[in-house]
């Protein structure tokens, strides 16, 4: 017969059995618990957001490139006079000049002094034709009558020649010393800016030696690098947007195309005139766009496309209102608005704003964009 003590050993076990079959289920089913809290509070927190979606716009067509700033033509001004001395310059770097100013001079007592010595003997050569002229006159008048011989007249008439040939020869070498003496003087052959100065005061320098180098009117151009691809959307007369580094941007003309391709890079160059200014400097690098029209296209705002792993994403608001990521492909920019070429339908709804602060499967509350 048992006793009460018996009895309430026996109903402990039991106690003690139902609590490791209790633990035991647990550790078998470790979910049962956190699927129950969740049906007991679902969708707790809610993020407000503002929404878009796709908007058709008006878009400029452009082609970007980039390239130098060079000067549209550089003249190479050099000396023409040979061992004279470098006097005076009377130019620096940046100047701009006039057509025909004085750039420089050489010291020209040399040049000068031998053109007074071949005036004085064309001076000589004249007064001997003038003898010789006289001689051969009367030797004409006298043919007939037999005071002189034919070989004395034939003397006289070649004396003439040959005293006229020797004024002719003085006279060459006087126009010879007349150009020395005005190659003393360097002028400019254009308008322009001096971009280059390689003459020094005291130097002798021989014939065909740069001085100076002359950027023609001032004149500036971009040479811009072109896929091949694009360079059949191009034409002249085009507007084109430049900006330069560090500078502010100007707006420029296309000029011509260049006729051929380089082999390495396959672009091809594009010759914009720029505007005159005192912010463009030939050499620079510069970025721009050709501006081809406009056409409609479908946008977002741009805070609405993240760029996360190389590639470009919205947070989609799906129907349940969670988050659901996808990536689009994104075209051209325009202000705040972005187009969109694919990824997305017209009916989707996107998360506006604070997009980043979001992941898949977020559940938000939807807040229409105005006008939307």
């Amino acid at each position: 017969m048992k006793t009460p003590h018996h009895l309430a050993l026996a109903t402990l076990g039991l106690a003690l059995a139902g609590a490791a079959l209790t633990v035991a289920l647990a550790r078998t089913h470790p979910d049962a618990r956190p699927k129950e809290a969740a049906a007991a509070d679902p969708g707790q927190s809610a993020l407000t957001v503002v929404v878009s979606r796709l908007q058709p716009a008006l878009l400029s067509l452009r082609v970007p490139a980039n390239g130098n700033i060079a000067a549209w033509q550089e003249a190479i001004i050099g000396t023409e006079a040979n061992g004279l001395r470098l006097a005076e310059v009377k130019v620096n770097v940046g100047d701009r000049v006039r057509r025909g100013q004085l750039l420089a001079t050489f010291t020209a007592q040399t040049v000068e002094a031998e053109l007074a010595q071949s005036r004085a003997a064309v001076a000589e050569a004249d007064a001997a034709l003038a003898e010789a002229a006289a001689n051969a006159q009367r030797g004409r008048v006298l043919q007939d009558s037999g005071a002189l011989s034919g070989q004395q007249i034939h003397q006289y008439a070649t004396a003439e020649r040959a005293a006229k040939a020797r004024l002719d020869a003085a006279r060459a070498v006087e126009r010879t010393s007349s150009l020395r003496l005005a190659q003393a003087r360097v002028v400019a052959p254009d308008d322009g800016i001096i971009s280059a100065r390689t003459a020094t005061v005291g130097a002798v320098v021989p014939a065909g030696q740069e001085l100076f180098r002359l950027i023609r009117g001032g004149r500036l151009e971009w040479r811009a690098e072109v896929a091949a691809a694009d360079l059949a959307r191009l034409q002249p007369g085009q507007k084109v947007r430049i900006a330069p580094a560090g500078g502010e941007a100007v707006e420029g003309r296309l000029r011509m195309l260049a006729p051929s391709i380089d082999i390495l890079s396959r672009n091809g160059l594009a010759y914009v005139d720029l505007p005159p200014g005192d912010t463009l400097r030939a050499g620079m690098f510069a970025r721009g766009e050709f501006e081809l029209g406009a056409s409609e296209a479908m946008t977002l705002p741009q805070g609405a496309v993240l760029l996360r792993e190389g590639f470009s994403h919205v947070m989609r608001v799906g129907p349940d209102s969670r988050i659901v990521q996808a990536r689009v492909t994104t075209g051209r920019r325009a202000g705040d608005r972005i187009e969109i070429t694919g990824g997305l339908d017209a009916r989707d709804r996107v998360v506006a704003a604070g997009a980043a602060f979001l992941g898949d499967g977020d559940l938000v509350r939807v807040a229409e964009e105005p006008g939307t």
